[in-house]
């Protein structure tokens, strides 16, 4: 935990990319010939804990309301609600045994469940988001 601690004592933009996630990005934007596009990322109701996290690669120009970050030479698109519970999170690249895929380390998140993308935070209510009732991946809903 320190070293993420570390991480996000010293960035200065809200949502950060790990090296090897910024590279993994460059290289899925070059192989889907996507020059220009940005990772979106989100937090929607829902999953095992309550909220869940979402990522994609969006080629189209940013949405009203949209905060257009930029870390390691990648565009990251968040709407406002979702920067108010993901701030100082790192988005990162991770291998294990299934294959590799994109993680998010949220400083905000309180509790989490297996599947990795869901979590809660501390906030009562979640305003703008309605609380699912379990992702069903990882058996604990």
């Amino acid at each position: 935990m320190a070293l993420r601690e570390e991480i996000i004592q010293t960035t200065t933009s809200p949502i950060t990319l790990s090296d090897r996630a910024a590279t993994e990005l460059k290289s899925l934007i070059e192989e889907n010939d996507k020059s220009g596009a940005a990772l979106r990322v989100w937090v929607a109701g829902g999953g095992c804990s309550g909220l869940q996290y979402g990522m994609a690669l969006d080629d189209a120009e940013p949405e009203d309301g949209d905060v257009v970050l930029n870390d390691r030479g990648v565009k990251i698109f968040v709407d406002e609600m979702s920067l108010r519970y993901m701030t100082g999170s790192v988005v990162d690249y991770v291998d294990d045994t299934l294959g590799g895929g994109f993680k998010i380390e949220n400083p905000n998140a309180v509790k989490s469940c297996g599947c990795g993308s869901s979590f809660s935070t501390e906030e009562e209510g979640m305003e703008g988001l309605s609380n699912g009732g379990g992702c069903g991946s990882c058996g604990c809903h």
